[in-house]
């Protein structure tokens, strides 16, 4: 009896060439599996696709909600950016596909996880670390990195292909290498990999338009969060998948969310890449809104670095670990009141505030007006700054003592 490898699989030619590869080179029963993070691809006919290429057969899983309340979420309460720019899209996706690949390998008794991530980017690095703390037993083929595999292009891929029977029609033409799911689109390649030119956004944008084909009228959106997670915009009540949907169209149209980054990858490249995050955009802007009205000023400021340790936990594929575990709680801790109403304004790529609201806000009128009431006597502030102070003006004594000695 053969042994059985689950192929992480999307249709695409590199996963089509995979199937016959691993049947060739290791004898495997090819298990397919094209795990559904809301991407928007046409999975219509996919199955006859991977049966035809060899594969024993083909599981769809859609796991869109279970990748936005328990990935995404925690990654927009921590406000987790991965070097000031990047929403994680890809890198949030990863540990999720990673999970489910194992528990189908688990049901269908596989001994190998085979996936198509080359040896040169992240993707390898978070399925790999992902399947490992998931299943250690599990054996992982890396095609890309695997000495059989002679193939080095596209058009050596298709050749590859009709040679075993395969005749399907794909291009071997260049185009921009995209990944996507709910979340965002990524984009890479072509005029992208020079840094000094300008992306070619009238062929690049997947999800938007540019900040100048934006309409010339702004738009308000209201969002309502529940203990920092999004429950409804516009008063309208919706699961988190649903909301994202809602403000990706809404962002897309108003050419929110376009980042341009020259990121560093975890295997010490740098990468250059446009990633549209329209509805994640406004989400984390309105999510940090909210925040600045309720928590206090130390808990903000540690919140903000354990959200930067986040973003890098993520972005390294380190989501299974007890270090993440351990971030994510002190997150969770800090969102007991992070609850209330944002009014935000949309207007040719940007977004600016319109009113936030929260029954747990410590900001207080009283205090903070120029016209002070009882809460707050300017008199207090002059005892204050000379303690506060007292450091620097004990040295600057000493060093105007020194100077006189020389």
């Amino acid at each position: 009896m053969k042994e059985k490898v689950i192929l992480a699989y999307s249709g695409g030619l590199d996963t089509t060439a995979i199937i016959p590869w691993l049947k060739e080179n290791f004898d495997y029963e090819v298990i397919c599996v094209c795990v559904d993070c809301g991407q928007g691809e046409e999975l219509d006919g996919l199955e006859e696709r991977a049966k035809f290429c060899g594969a024993e057969k083909l599981y769809i899983e859609d796991v869109t909600d279970e990748f936005c309340d328990e990935y995404i979420v925690p990654c927009v309460q921590a406000h987790a950016v991965y070097e000031n720019k990047y929403l994680l899209g890809t890198s949030m996706a990863r540990p999720v596909i990673a999970k489910r690949l194992v528990e189908i390998a688990r049901k269908e008794g596989a001994t190998a996880i085979c996936h198509g991530a080359t040896g040169k980017g992240n993707d390898q690095i978070r399925f790999e670390l992902g399947i490992k703390a998931l299943a250690p037993d599990l054996k992982i083929i890396a095609a890309w990195r695997n000495d059989k595999w002679t193939m080095d292009s596209r058009e050596s891929e298709i050749e590859y292909c009709k040679a075993h029977g395969i005749d399907l029609p794909f291009s071997a033409d260049s185009s921009y290498s995209r990944d996507r799911n709910l979340w965002h689109i990524s984009h890479e390649g072509l005029e992208l990999e020079d840094p000094a030119n300008e992306p070619n956004f009238e062929h690049l944008l997947v999800l938007g338009t540019t900040p100048e084909k934006a309409p010339n009228e702004g738009e308000y959106v209201t969002l309502t969060f529940e203990k920092g997670i999004p429950v409804s915009v516009n008063g309208k009540k919706m699961k988190v998948s649903d909301i994202i949907r809602e403000l990706n169209v809404l962002g897309g149209k108003h050419g929110i969310g376009i980042i341009d980054i020259v990121e560093n990858r975890v295997v010490g490249m740098k990468s250059r890449g446009v990633y549209e995050t329209p509805g994640g955009t406004i989400l984390y802007e309105a999510h940090q809104q909210l925040e600045e009205l309720i928590l206090d000023r130390d808990t903000y400021a540690l919140k903000t670095d354990m959200g930067n340790k986040l973003a890098q936990i993520v972005y390294e594929g380190k989501w299974f670990t007890p270090l993440r575990e351990a971030v994510q709680a002190f997150i969770e801790s800090t969102q007991q009141y992070v609850t209330g109403e944002v009014k935000l304004k949309l207007y040719k790529g940007n977004i600016t505030k319109a009113g936030t609201t929260s029954p747990y806000s410590l900001y207080n009128e009283s205090i903070a007006s120029f016209t002070t009431g009882d809460l707050y006597d300017h008199h207090d502030a002059e005892g204050f700054i000379n303690l506060f102070g007292l450091s620097c003006k004990v040295r600057a004594m000493k060093m105007q003592e020194a100077s006189k000695t020389k």
